[in-house]
């Protein structure tokens, strides 16, 4: 569908409400799906036309009692519409196809049936008929019916249950106002647990192979939930406006989705063993993100897709928020700069780099902006403006917002408008600059004769205003303290500081409050990759780290640089919410951006910081997943599979590092698999293949992996460093000409997976600049999803290959 399409029908159309009946009983031991679903709704205009979207197989058609023609590419042509109106529409649906919207999976632990819907952005059109634009929010009533034994899940609570023999009625009560795409139906045997919290009734629910896990989490996952409920319903103004909130684990789902008091996770997120303290930094602000999103995109919803930021910039920012102000992630803005704003600062100094709020023709574009733009970028942006305005007229000014407009639609204004008044400020020229303009600033150091001056560079043009702070350093001892911090506000090129001159490190955006890339000062140029690690503090030396990545990805800085920068933090570090973060750094330069000549050499300093961090018991894990990664022989393989014990990833990992230095592990791979309690253990196994060095198995892998497409999609990424192992270029060739004749049809089957395929399957080695231009002129021919994922690929191939000349 075009904006200006959806324009013209919200015009035209009032939804009244949805009352949709589900059937799921043939899928217990069948495909089928069959939904009947009645909209009723007014006209404008009574006598108008227009059209229902709906890409379903269609049984039957009918509009205020009289019959229609059946869908044509996806729509049923609503004609002579009266005041009020009546549209019945059955369909038909096989889940044993790519059908999207829908999934059946079979647990292969046990054999049971699980089943889940996933609407975003415009898939709801794929199941059932509805006017599927988010500006045409109405009640939803679902009616499910499903084998006895399962539960059935959906966006409201305490539906009324009919005992029908071999399956149950579930008539769940009307939804407030949504959009179709965040509504919802979860199925199956599901383990629950449920707890009473901040005024709510919570409930967890994972397939039954994963109960176990699901009890080892559930205090935490309560907790965080009830922390993120009650740090909302004061900032934003407004409590979650409905009693149940329940989150669901399911199998094989791609990435996690805001529907209304129903989020459905990929149960990826459940570790099967004792997640580290990273992992549990990112579930935090994963879960507090989706949370978020029941006011940012279900109580209020973007009126078009050019202000998805307002949903996902805004649920990334407040879950970092939360964690820092109402849990004990109080790191979360770190970890943030340490993971996902580096990836925006490469993105957003690409060719795919496009406006936090951009022009969206039509809902394909739409599914392109689904990136590290729309959400790391724009979250700290929006970081900028609540420094910009305060956190007490920011929080005042969200509350205006959603009292002003819960259940309904806004554009980029009126949030603006609402922030502005709470805090008297004009942020007209602050939206152009950050909202409308693409590309990241530049801030760098002139030190002259009369002192300090911050010199800033928009990305074509004058600098975006920001509000940052500058610190300054002194060596003591072995360490750095801070003498002096100045926060400044810049408005033009250049801006004075009033810091002591003589400093041994300058840091500029000390505390990290902006988003820009920065550069040390000339003179301390050199000593700056060794100075990070005497920083004082995890956001001090995060700031350095992101420095130096940059320069790196810039070609200003060598992977060896980078790599001594990045130990050296480690070896002092004292936040573990950033350490794995850093030695995928660490691992990440060294292996991908080094020269051959250099990369044995560099492994082996990244093992090294590896193994002394396994000494700490709150780094013990993380390392030595580290060392797993960058093992020089079998001896050190030999330690690390001593050292791992009864830990089944950690020997896991073992096997796949002694694959890739090319040794036998066929039977231990089969002796772990027969004793690993893990269902989907034999993605493991996979992985260990993966990473052999033999034509077979490569083929194997492969087959499985990009043909098949047998793989859950939250695994997809974690093959791709193993599957382009360095030093396997020849073996691998062959599979960047694959890669390439996979483009043209990887879209099919849905957005996510689009994304995580073009991204995920992405060669690392085995591949030159030819490639590069071959995959980009692919790339002009391919779908949007398909075109920025794969742009963006070949954007950071192609900085790597320069790095390793």
């Amino acid at each position: 569908m075009t904006q200006t399409e959806a324009d013209e029908r919200a015009s035209l159309l009032a939804v009244e409400r949805y009352d949709i009946a589900v059937d799921l009983t043939d899928l217990r031991h069948g495909t089928q799906v069959r939904c009947e679903s009645t909209v009723t709704f007014g006209c404008h205009h009574p006598g108008s036309g227009t059209f229902v979207d709906c890409a379903a197989e269609v049984e039957s058609v009918e509009l205020n009692g009289l019959p229609l023609q059946a869908a044509v590419d996806g729509r049923i042509a609503l004609t002579d519409l009266g005041e009020r109106n009546v549209l019945t529409v059955v369909t038909v649906l096989d889940c044993s196809t790519e059908q999207l919207g829908v999934r059946k999976v079979v647990d292969p632990a046990d054999g049971e049936v699980y089943f889940y819907t996933d609407f975003v952005p415009d898939y709801a059109r794929h199941v059932f008929a509805c006017f599927d634009q988010p500006d045409l929010k109405a009640p939803h009533r679902f009616t499910v019916t499903a084998p006895s034994g399962w539960l059935v899940l959906s966006n409201s609570g305490n539906p009324q249950i009919v005992d029908l023999g071999s399956a149950r009625r579930w008539t769940f009560p009307p939804t407030p106002p949504l959009s179709t795409y965040n509504t919802v139906i979860n199925a199956g045997p599901y383990y629950e647990l449920r707890r009473p919290a901040a005024g709510h009734d919570l409930g967890l629910f994972a397939r039954q192979s994963l109960a176990s896990i699901l009890d080892r989490d559930a205090d935490e996952l309560f907790k965080l939930t009830t922390q993120g409920l009650e740090f909302f319903a004061d900032k934003f103004g407004m409590p979650f406006p409905q009693r149940k909130y329940d989150q669901v684990f399911a199998p094989e789902y791609a990435g996690a989705m805001e529907n209304f008091g129903c989020v459905t996770w990929m149960d990826w997120f459940l570790r099967r063993t004792t997640p580290t303290r990273a992992e549990w930094d990112i579930f935090s602000r994963y879960l507090l993100h989706e949370l978020a999103h029941m006011w940012f995109g279900n109580i209020v919803t973007m009126r078009w897709w050019d202000d998805l930021w307002l949903n996902e910039a805004f649920a990334e920012f407040a879950s970092n928020w939360a964690a820092v102000r109402a849990t004990s992630y109080t790191d979360a803005w770190t970890a943030h700069l340490a993971s996902e704003k580096l990836k925006a600062y490469l993105v957003d100094q690409g060719p795919t780099t496009h406006p936090i709020r951009q022009h969206v023709r039509d809902v394909s574009e739409a599914e392109a902006t689904f990136d590290a733009i729309t959400y790391p970028k724009a979250a700290s942006v929006l970081q900028q403006l609540m420094t910009y305005v305060g956190e007490a007229e920011f929080s005042a000014g969200l509350t205006t917002y959603f009292a002003k407009h819960a259940w309904g639609n806004t554009t980029l204004q009126d949030l603006i408008d609402a922030i502005a008044e709470a805090s008297g400020r004009d942020l007209m020229h602050w939206s152009a600059g950050w909202l409308e303009t693409a590309g990241t600033d530049r801030l760098t150091l002139d030190n002259d004769k009369d002192g300090l001056t911050l010199v800033a560079h928009g990305p074509g043009g004058p600098p975006r205003p920001h509000v940052l702070a500058v610190g300054a350093y002194r060596a003591s001892g072995n360490h750095l303290e801070r003498t002096a911090l100045v926060q400044v506000e810049v408005a033009g090129q250049r801006t004075r500081l009033d810091l002591p001159t003589g400093a041994d490190l300058y840091l500029v955006n000390d505390e990290d409050l902006t988003f820009a890339s920065t550069r040390p000062d000339a003179t301390t140029r050199d000593a700056f990759f060794i100075n990070a690690a005497r920083l004082p503090s995890p956001i001090s030396r995060g700031v350095a780290v992101a420095t130096a990545w940059d320069m790196l990805i810039n070609g200003e800085a060598t992977a060896a640089e980078a790599v001594r920068c990045l130990t050296g933090v480690l070896a002092v570090e004292t936040s573990a919410s950033v350490i794995e973060p850093y030695l995928n750094l660490s691992v990440e330069a060294a292996d991908l951006w080094s020269p051959a000549s250099e990369r044995n050499a560099l492994m082996r300093a990244v093992a090294a910081a590896c193994r002394r961090l396994s000494d700490v018991g709150a780094y013990r894990k993380a390392a030595l997943r580290g060392f797993a990664r960058t093992a020089a022989d079998l001896d050190e393989v030999a330690w690390l599979q001593a050292e791992a014990g009864e830990d089944v990833d950690l020997q896991w990992r073992a096997l796949v590092r002694k694959a890739q230095l090319g040794s036998s592990t066929a039977a231990e791979s089969q002796a772990l698999l027969d004793r690993d309690p893990d269902p989907d253990a034999w993605i493991s196994r996979l992985q260990v293949r993966a990473a052999t060095p033999d034509p077979a198995e490569k083929k194997a892998v492969w087959q499985t992996l990009a043909i098949q497409r047998a793989v859950p999609l939250a695994s997809v990424y974690s093959f791709t460093p193993l599957f382009w192992t360095a030093g396997q270029d020849e073996l691998l060739r062959p599979y960047t000409e694959a890669y390439l004749e996979l483009v043209p049809t990887i879209h099919l089957g849905g957005t996510m997976p689009a994304t995580t395929l073009t991204r995920g399957l992405f060669p690392q080695f085995g591949a030159n600049l030819t490639f590069v231009e071959q995959a980009q002129a692919l790339a002009a021919q391919a779908v949007p999803v398909v075109r920025a994922a794969l742009l963006e690929r070949t954007d950071r191939l192609a900085r790597m290959l320069r790095s390793r000349d």
